[in-house]
């Protein structure tokens, strides 16, 4: 039968997370090599075609400096592929990075997605992967790989639950024997949690501010408990009647109070996975706690939060915003654990 993996008996060579919000890639026995915004820059042509500009933090950077000039588009949405042309341009320019290439110039490749993407979806993925230069592409799930980063047991029988707050998504996965037995998703992540931001300093405080500012706001002051420990930060706006910029005072109650609804949503997701969860693996969940991955677990108190509502243990991944390139990483010089776990298209 034949096997894409080589004689050294490794699985393959990277490991790459198309996060909506960020890029992560991980080589086999380096660690984490790239991490960098899903973002790419642009200016249009005379002919109205794209050119692209910059990818990543370089992207980023020029957007800041020359707004009027420069657009930006996020090839991803939700955790899957939105742009196909630029997530391609985007995987080969980061896959031609030195740093990459060093490791392999036709390298394979594991990705992780979304779990319960489609057929279509996973062969964009693969597709984009192998023009971009992949010799092979390999799908998992996220919630698996953020679960074997975060050190949880997942090849054994007893359950685990691991709840991966990302830039798009949140996923609540429930893994026993190298199987997700399952998963309930809701959109909600840090890019919602930024939106909520924006909107409610636009009706509540009369200032329009930009989803980047709103971002800085939720890293800050943000908090999952309002009311607790309130901290005061003065800011900078347009005001909604006049146009003209002017500053205002707000709190980490305001912050939190903006994030509250998109918080509630993804403490429903918990609560619907443990409703649908087999008893015997409710009870390995309820003696051993549920563990917090991705940027949203950053949220200040998101884990008293989440404990005081849902009345189990609850832990932060050590680094939650690179558990999953971790766990990613772990996975290349595994391939029994790829085999068990690989998506099948």
């Amino acid at each position: 039968m034949f096997s894409f993996f080589k004689d050294d008996g490794s699985a393959a060579d990277l490991y790459v997370d198309l996060g909506t919000a960020n890029t992560l890639i991980a080589a086999r026995g380096k660690g984490l090599i790239v991490n960098e915004p899903t973002l790419i820059a642009y200016s249009e042509t005379s002919a109205g075609k794209k050119r692209v500009v910059a990818v990543g933090l370089e992207a980023r950077e020029k957007v800041l400096k020359t707004p009027g000039n420069i657009n930006a588009i996020r090839p991803l949405k939700e955790g899957v592929i939105a742009d196909f042309d630029t997530t391609e341009t985007m995987l080969r320019y980061f896959l031609s990075r030195p740093e990459v290439k060093s490791v392999a110039s036709r390298p394979r490749i594991v990705v992780s997605l979304p779990f319960g993407v489609t057929e279509v979806e996973k062969k964009a993925v693969i597709e984009a992967g192998k023009s971009a230069g992949a010799k092979s592409v390999t799908l998992i799930d996220e919630p698996m790989a953020s679960a074997i980063g975060a050190g949880l047991p997942v090849k054994d029988p007893q359950g685990s639950m691991v709840v991966d707050i990302g830039g798009g998504t949140t996923e609540v996965a429930v893994i026993a024997l190298a199987d997700i037995v399952y998963c309930q998703a809701c959109r909600v992540g840090g890019n919602k949690f930024d939106d909520a931001i924006v909107d409610y300093m636009k009706k509540k405080k009369g200032l329009i501010i930009s989803e980047t500012y709103a971002e800085q706001l939720k890293v800050q002051i943000g908090t999952a408990t309002p009311k607790k420990d309130i901290r005061i930060l003065e800011i900078q706006g347009r005001d909604v009647d006049s146009g003209l910029n002017r500053s205002s005072e707000i709190t980490s109650e305001d912050v939190g109070n903006a994030m509250d609804e998109s918080l509630k949503e993804i403490i429903n997701a918990i609560h619907l996975a443990l409703e649908n969860t087999p008893p015997e693996l409710v009870s390995d969940i309820i003696e051993n706690g549920i563990i917090l991955t991705g940027g949203g677990a950053l949220i200040r108190d998101i884990d008293l939060r989440i404990q005081n509502e849902v009345r189990l243990p609850i832990r932060l991944a050590e680094d939650p915003l690179t558990t999953i390139a971790r766990g990613g990483e772990a996975i290349l010089s595994d391939v029994e654990l790829l085999d068990k776990i690989k998506l099948e298209v």
